[in-house]
């Protein structure tokens, strides 16, 4: 319960919490309703999901070349692409 030392209880009747209670609620509300969100068309991004990727040779965290071949699977390879914060 919020009250001020004033003298009255300016915070404590149900009637003046609900009135501060909306004016906050409408405060928080507005921008959030009032951005806009782009449309972002991920196949546009890159390899989808069970798409077969070009052949490829790059460098790994350790500096050794790898290539499509080269780390493929007999069940397949799964490729997983992490931004840096650091690139």
């Amino acid at each position: 319960m919020i009250r001020f030392v004033t003298g009255t209880t300016m915070l404590t009747s149900p009637m003046r919490r609900l009135g501060l209670l909306s004016v906050l609620m409408t405060l928080l509300a507005v921008p959030v309703s009032a951005q806009t969100r782009t449309q972002i068309d991920i196949s546009r991004l890159g390899p989808q999901v069970g798409e077969r990727v070009p052949d490829f040779n790059l460098a790994d965290q350790s500096g050794r070349q790898r290539t499509l071949e080269s780390i493929m699977g007999s069940r397949g390879a799964m490729l997983v692409f992490v931004r840096s914060a650091d690139w």
